[in-house]
Formats: C-alpha cells, structure tokens, sequence
C-alpha cells in the first residue's frame, strides 16, 4: 500500500508555480533597448506641441477661467500635452505591438509553453505599456516644471495620475486588440484617438460646448485625464479630481479583465 501511495503521488500533478509578468517586461525591454530613438520621438511629439501652440498661440490669448482662477494659456495647455502623452505612451505598446506579436510574431504561444498563464501575459504587457507611458508623461512634468508652466505643489500627484491614464488607455486599447483581425482595424483606433485629442479640452475650456456636447466630452477618457492633471497642475482642485481617479481605476480594470479573457479564448482554444 505505501508503494501505491508513493506511486500516485508522483503521477499526480503538482500545482504551477506562481509567476508574474515581468518575464515579458524584461523581454520587451530586451527588445527595445537598442531602438531608443522610438521612446524619443514620442517624448518630443507633445513638447513640439506646446512649444507651437501653447507658447505661439498663448501669445495671442491672455488665458482662461478655470475652476475660479486665471490660467495663462501656456499653463492650460500644458498639462493637456501632458495627458495627451500618457495617453499615446500607453495606447502604442497595447496596440500596434500586441497586435503583431499575437498574429505574426506567435510569441504568446512559446511563453504559455513556461508556467505563465495568458493573465501574466496580459499584465506583463499591460506593466510595460504603463512604463512606456511614464517615461513619456515624467519627461513631459520635468519640461513644464522648468519651463515654469506648474502653479502647485499638488502638481507632485501629477505624474502618479499620469500612470492612471496609461492604466485606462492600456486596458482598453489591449482589450480592443485582441478583437482586431487586420492592421485596417487600426484606423478605428486613429478614429477615437484623434478627435479624443482635439476636442477633449486639450486647447480650450470644455465650457466651449454646450448641452448634451459637453455630457459627451466629459464621459471621454481623455477629459477625464485631462481635467485630473490640469486641476493638479494648477492647484484648482475640485471634485472631478476624484471622478476621473475613479473612472480611470475602473475602465483599466475591465480592460485587463476583457483582454485576459480574450487571450484565453484565442490563446487556449
């Protein structure tokens, strides 16, 4: 009977050993190690930005009303730029990048081959998408502390918020991925993104919109990124600070929910 006992626990399989998904952090870092220059031009795009339009144009316009204080135009545009970068920081990696690996590259398949399950994939890409988009915004915050564009103390949460952008954006823009069959699909992306940056008070007060136009700006993710750093840069705190804390929190986590089910589904079926 021992020998049985002894027998059947060697056939019995022992549980995985718990990972995490740094394996494909360190991989993906691996990878863009010698391609720097692509973490350069993302930086610069958002600073190029403010320097034609929140300084040329912020020439021409004294500044606006913002939560009961006057903003120069240069300081309301900014902290914008700075959303707007953690959101292209975050929406590049969990989309282009993931797309490729999961339709081309098949890398997915090798890694489940280890004791990683699709769950570690999803936050192993999702943590990279997060440092991407912190490099991004961190750089951005350090530009407009010099260039003297950061009016409070309150500004110090402004980099910790702009984690939570690329939380929201990153969740959702890998989620979205995992439904995309054809790199034409991207053009859907280009097609939120764009007017998101345009028309989510990134250059004017949302009080431009009237109506049932300003309910919409609002529920845009964007805004919601949007409102949270200029209130911080500025010190203009109000409640929309922690609406859009909350709005973002939730909207990264069904995302990661979303694509982690998603990989199972196309990764173990």
């Amino acid at each position: 009977m021992a020998l049985v006992g002894l027998a059947a626990s060697r056939l019995t399989p022992s549980p995985a050993p718990r990972t995490s998904g740094w394996p494909i952090v360190r991989r993906n870092f691996r990878v863009y190690r010698s391609a720097w220059l692509i973490f350069l031009t993302g930086f610069l795009e958002p600073v190029f930005y403010l320097f034609s339009i929140g300084i040329g144009v912020g020439q021409m316009i004294e500044g606006f009303q913002f939560n009961g204080q006057t903003v120069a135009y240069a300081a309301f545009v900014a902290p914008g730029m700075l959303a707007a970068s953690a959101m292209n920081g975050a929406i590049l990696d969990s989309t282009f990048g993931i797309f490729f690996k999961l339709k081309y590259d098949k890398i997915y398949e090798g890694v489940l081959a280890t004791p990683m399950r699709t769950l570690d994939i999803a936050t192993g890409e999702l943590t990279w998408s997060l440092m991407r988009s912190g490099v991004y915004s961190g750089g951005f915050l350090l530009v407009m502390a010099g260039m003297g564009l950061v009016d409070s103390w309150w500004a110090v949460l402004a980099w910790p918020a702009t984690w939570l952008i690329g939380f929201a954006f990153a969740g959702v823009g890998m989620a979205l991925t995992t439904f995309m069959r054809s790199w034409q699909d991207f053009e859907y992306i280009q097609l939120a993104i764009i007017p998101m940056f345009l028309f989510s008070a990134t250059f004017f007060p949302v009080t431009a919109f009237d109506g049932w136009l300003r309910w919409v700006v609002e529920a845009t993710p964007l805004y919601r990124g949007v409102a949270l750093c200029r209130e911080l840069t500025t010190g203009a705190l109000s409640m929309d600070s922690a609406i859009s804390v909350v709005y973002l929190l939730v909207m990264g986590a069904v995302g990661l929910l979303v694509a982690s089910r998603r990989f199972d589904k196309l990764l173990l079926h």
